[in-house]
């Protein structure tokens, strides 16, 4: 199984940006983690990060001809980004939605998800672990 994990707008800050609500792990480090974890669980992972939302859009475009499924943590696009909503529902391979902090339990806005009827799954509030539990619910459909 190959897995494509993306990084929304902002998380390259990670480390930076935050760290009493993201944490202290940069994104290389994340990367790192997840990258390995996937080994451990017999997959492929490739990571992508942009802060642009087109190209994120191109990124899981191209991503429905060779992956069997996305963790995407959208950043701030999954709460306005109806673009993105419209690609994840057109590439036709399932998509987990995850978040490094408990959205649900910070600013009103933040839980609205935008994306959320066209994922299996979303996943927040457990920081690293909720892209590692995201590609687990990959691999588990």
């Amino acid at each position: 199984m190959t897995i494509l994990v993306v990084h929304g707008p902002n998380l390259n800050l990670l480390g930076e940006r935050e760290p009493s609500v993201y944490g202290t792990l940069t994104l290389a480090e994340l990367n790192a983690q997840i990258v390995a974890y996937g080994r451990s669980r017999d997959c492929a992972v490739r990571t992508y990060q942009s802060n642009h939302e087109g190209r994120l859009l191109d990124a899981l475009q191209r991503a429905r001809r060779w992956a069997d499924g996305v963790v995407i943590n959208p950043g701030a696009f999954g709460h306005t980004s109806y673009a993105l909503r419209d690609c994840i529902a057109g590439i036709r391979i399932p998509v987990v939605e995850v978040h490094l902090s408990d959205v649900e339990a910070r600013e009103p806005f933040r839980k609205i998800s935008t994306i959320a009827d066209v994922c299996i799954g979303k996943i927040s509030g457990h920081g690293p672990q909720s892209y590692l539990d995201g590609i687990d619910l990959l691999l588990a459909r």
